[in-house]
């Protein structure tokens, strides 16, 4: 099994920040999730939602703010009282850099909301972490984002991100992993993606009984909250 920190160690330190990756390293994580949304100027940041408003209590969309007025919203910390921010993927990859086998990049960007974001994505990848590039797997809910990025990188490692399992959508992408909510997940889903090459990864899984049924049923690996307790 493959134990993804999912967005760090998010359980303990604010989510998809830069404490919580440095946590998931000082746990002993080598496998690693985070998302990726385009500022109005073109910075690269680590966030999940496309707003602040469930993580820093505003209503700010990323894509019409520029870096620097992330960098006026802080985020909201229950574990402890830092002054934490939106941070830039740059921040991010060196924190995780020591012993990383996989990185997965989820790219926020349904409906093209962000115009680019592959292509600048790659290229930052390219000429800033080169070493690092064959270790990333990118992955979306948007397929249309995976098919450019496909169409601009014929080696990137890809992993459909999925509500609906659809073997022949993750066929026609090359990707090498399909990325469904536990949920939704059955013995006959790991059969077919098997059958096809194809690694199932589910996710958010914190409870160590039920990645063990999961792991028996086929899974080949998890996102997870809690890092520290499969490490």
């Amino acid at each position: 099994m493959i134990y993804f920190a999912h967005r760090g160690a998010s359980a303990e330190a604010v989510q998809n920040t830069v404490p919580a990756f440095k946590r998931a390293r000082e746990l002993g994580a080598s496998c690693y999730e985070l998302d990726i949304h385009l500022t109005k100027d073109g910075a690269l940041v680590v966030h999940h939602d496309y707003s602040l408003l469930s993580t820093a209590g505003k209503d700010v969309h990323i894509k019409d703010v520029t870096f620097s007025k992330l960098q006026t919203c802080p985020l909201q910390n229950a574990f402890g009282v830092e002054r934490l921010f939106v941070p830039r993927l740059e921040e991010v990859l060196p924190v995780i850099l020591p012993g990383l086998e996989l990185l997965n990049i989820e790219l926020k960007n349904d409906d093209n909301r962000y115009p680019g974001i592959e292509e600048k994505l790659l290229e930052f990848l390219r000429t800033q972490y080169p070493q690092i590039l064959p270790k990333i797997l990118f992955s979306s809910f948007d397929y249309e984002t995976l098919a450019r990025l496909r169409m601009l990188d014929k080696t990137a490692r890809i992993g459909l991100l999925t509500r609906a399992f659809d073997v022949s959508a993750a066929l026609r992408l090359r990707a090498e992993s399909v990325h469904l909510n536990h949920t939704r997940f059955t013995p006959d889903i790991a059969r077919e993606c098997h059958e096809n090459g194809l690694k199932i990864y589910l996710y958010t899984v914190n409870e160590a009984e039920l990645a063990a049924r999961l792991a028996a049923q086929g899974a080949d690996g998890i996102f997870t909250d809690r890092i520290g307790m499969f490490l």
